[in-house]
């Protein structure tokens, strides 16, 4: 490339054009060579080209060059396969050892998947970084070619170089009878018919149509940047959340991550009846139709606080069944599963003073969200632990397997008649099977001989009668996504339903020349200019238009 940019015709270019932005000379050392131009961005000049770059020039060009975007869109796609190998974790409805569910289900092959990280593939952080990289590539491909492009465009003259116009393409060099006036005329009338715009300069013409498909691949890549903008916005907190809630019947549970809770007033299952089966499916139990009344709360104070009941107004109440979720906000809640499982949910104990044998209580134990303190007869119970699952850790100390209450325990501080002054610890256990199991009388020492916490009857006992399992989705961006797909496409119709095409002629000394460019189709623009020439009363053959023809 040459370093003096300066046109003959007097406008300065930027170094590193190819053509002269405003008459089309070519400024390269082939200037005197007859075979076609290259009109990629119409030569002008791009930044990607300079050649002493610094190091901004040199980030710039790895992000402008398309072979480097090609093999990151390559990589991610590849990674992204690997993630549909396996289940993620995010599909998974409850919590789970992970490392160990992998190994056991899929073997080596799965445990080498988890300790890659494929398991959380989409939220991992590489993929992210693969993600804004082909988003930065896709910025700066763009800026760094349309707008030289742009700049070429709009500082374009009507009347071209010679060599600018013998080198096109599609050429027709001939002597010209006619008057050249007349003749323009005719042939400018000729080509808006075919839709162009045209413009001329004396003995010069100028026509052009369809330049607007040229931003086509643009406005693509504006559409593919929202799309990711609206994927990357969906790790943002409270912009995208796939998760699943148990609510037992008539229990109040909080959503994670959000400030809403969630109550199953009650959940109901129809199954068919035999004689609604296929013979095939006859004598098996088929739910027809399952039902979660829900109502959905927001909470306005001591959300969070463990030592609080929070603060919670009603805001929707939906019967949710399978394809009617209920719908706050963005919020959705969908009828995932259930569990006709009957789940402990309160029991109503008493207080046994085992020295007199009095008995004082009942008082309701709820399994979640138990109050901190009671007062039963003379004795003050305060909460101080409790475990949904209760179990030992490698270390002997007592830790909860899972949310559900599954084998709870309860740590109760007790003060009362007998009892040292500031209380002593008692654990209760209010299931029997897991009272003998863990041996609460040996746990609780001195103080089982004193003092026995029980239920006295399973009518102080409560179980729900079923618990639903809702998936709660939550993808504000996902409006974002549609409108950069939309944009996206529109860009992609531009480019691939219309083409840019332009002619440019001037008449010298009797001798007309004619030359025509387009970045598609160039059948069909040697017919239109064959069309156009035949109107003015010359006959060609479209072929010989090809790279100069026949000019005779």
């Amino acid at each position: 490339m040459v370093h003096n940019t300066k046109c003959d015709c007097g406008h300065q270019n930027y170094v590193g054009t190819v053509l002269c932005e405003s008459c089309g000379k070519p400024l390269t050392d082939d200037a005197g060579s007859s075979m076609p131009l290259e009109m990629r961005y119409d030569g002008a000049a791009r930044r990607s080209q300079k050649s002493n770059p610094n190091w901004i020039d040199r980030i710039w060009n790895f992000f402008s060059s398309v072979k480097v975007a090609i093999y990151l869109i390559l990589i991610t796609l590849i990674l992204a396969t690997l993630g549909t190998i396996y289940p993620q974790e995010n599909t998974f409805v409850r919590d789970a050892d992970f490392a160990a569910y992998y190994k056991e289900t899929y073997g080596v092959p799965g445990q080498i998947y988890y300790a890659l990280g494929l398991s959380r593939t989409y939220e991992s952080w590489w993929f992210i970084t693969l993600l804004v990289m082909i988003g930065t590539s896709l910025v700066v491909c763009s800026l760094d070619r349309v707008l030289p492009l742009y700049r070429a465009l709009s500082k374009q003259q009507i009347r071209k170089h010679l060599q600018f116009i013998r080198r096109q393409k599609t050429v027709y060099v001939a002597p010209l009878e006619a008057k050249p006036d007349e003749w323009i005329q005719s042939f400018a009338h000729a080509l808006k018919r075919k839709r162009y715009r045209v413009h001329t300069d004396g003995d010069a013409l100028l026509a052009e149509k369809n330049r607007f498909s040229r931003w086509g691949p643009y406005i693509n890549h504006i559409g593919l940047i929202l799309f990711l903008l609206a994927i990357l916005a969906r790790s943002i907190p409270g912009w995208q959340m796939d998760s699943y809630v148990t609510i037992p019947d008539g229990e109040t549970v909080p959503i994670e991550g959000t400030k809403y809770y969630v109550k199953n007033e009650k959940f109901t299952v129809e199954y068919y009846k035999d004689e609604e089966l296929p013979e095939e499916l006859k004598g098996q139990v088929r739910a027809k139709r399952y039902e979660t009344k829900a109502v959905l709360y927001e909470c306005t104070a001591n959300c969070g606080d463990p030592l609080a009941e929070p603060e919670l107004k009603e805001v929707e109440r939906h019967d949710i069944t399978v394809n009617s979720p209920l719908r706050y906000k963005g919020l959705k809640l969908f009828q995932y599963d259930y569990d006709l499982t009957p789940r402990l949910q309160a029991v109503s104990p008493v207080v046994i003073d085992k020295q007199t044998g009095q008995s004082y209580g009942p008082f309701e134990l709820p399994m979640k969200d138990a109050p901190l303190e009671y007062e039963v007869g003379p004795y003050k119970l305060t909460l101080r632990a409790n475990f949904m699952e209760f179990a030992l850790n490698d270390k002997g100390e007592p830790t909860t397997l899972g949310r559900d209450p599954k084998a709870p325990a309860f740590v109760f501080m007790v003060s009362g008649p007998g009892l040292a002054e500031g209380g002593e610890p008692y654990m209760y256990f209010p299931m029997e099977k897991d009272k003998v199991k863990f041996g609460q009388d040996r746990i609780n020492g001195a103080l089982a001989d004193k003092l026995e916490i029980k239920v006295e009857g399973m009518e102080n006992v409560r179980f729900s009668e079923a618990s639903t399992y809702l998936n709660v989705r939550v993808d504000r961006a996902l409006n974002y996504v549609w409108v950069g797909a939309i944009v996206s496409m529109i860009g992609l119709l531009m480019g691939a339903y219309w083409h840019h095409r332009r002619i440019w002629l001037r008449i010298d000394d009797g001798v007309l020349s004619l030359g025509a460019h387009t970045n598609k189709n160039w059948y069909g623009l040697r017919s239109e200019v064959a069309a156009a020439l035949k109107r003015t009363g010359i006959t060609v053959d479209p072929k010989t238009l090809d790279n100069g023809g026949n000019k005779a």
